[in-house]
């Protein structure tokens, strides 16, 4: 593995995954900024509470894509710069680091649902897919997308496991990055557990 192409490639994910898109695409469509009303995080979801489903839809692809775009480079160019399986697993904990901490918007990001969906893509599309399968099951059926995160989050590393020699060999270091994006899913949401617990989390579409 050549450390300056890692390095490099490390850096230009975190940077794209700095852009929060929640911000950008309200301020470009003239929205209200979504880290002032709902729950002021700044993600699809509560981009939906201001009632513009374009917005939300817009914000859900563009952070989805800035976590897919290097981990995808990275298994589709990396091998021409000595960039591996390891370098996969950095490339998408520094994108997703970049949504929970960008340097762009004063280290206050989102949650990262939809940007660690899209590294799961990258790692492998039966992977992305199942994990949002589980998503989309556990929001049709309660309605809480808080609560759809966190059993994604715990589903991701059990379906890489799952798929291991079957759809794609199972590296380590990639379980690796998929537990501790899991672990700072969760505890970024951890507000949302307790409202969970006491009944009082906002559901799917509730305005803010």
């Amino acid at each position: 593995m050549t450390p300056v192409y890692l390095l490099v490639a490390t850096v230009f994910a975190y940077l794209i995954g700095s852009l929060s898109f929640a911000v950008i695409v309200s301020r470009l469509m003239g929205l209200s900024d979504p880290r002032s009303y709902g729950s002021k995080n700044p993600g699809a979801t509560n981009v939906l509470r201001s009632g513009n489903k374009a917005a939300a839809v817009l914000t859900l692809l563009l952070d989805g894509v800035k976590g897919w775009a290097p981990v995808a480079w990275v298994q589709w160019q990396g091998a021409s710069y000595g960039l591996g399986d390891a370098a996969v697993a950095l490339v998408g904990l520094a994108a997703f680091f970049g949504h929970l901490f960008p340097v762009f918007f004063r280290f206050a990001g989102g949650k990262g649902v939809a940007t660690a969906a899209g590294v799961l893509f990258g790692v492998h599309w039966a992977l992305g897919l199942a994990v949002l399968l589980s998503w989309l099951l556990v929001a049709y059926f309660t309605r809480y997308s808080s609560l759809s995160a966190l059993i994604s989050a715990l589903a991701a590393p059990v379906l890489y496991m799952l798929g291991d020699r079957g759809l794609w060999y199972a590296d380590r270091s990639v379980m690796i990055m998929l537990v501790l994006m899991g672990a700072l899913l969760i505890w970024r949401h951890r507000q949302n557990i307790a409202k969970l617990l006491n009944g009082q989390e906002s559901k799917i579409g509730a305005k803010g």
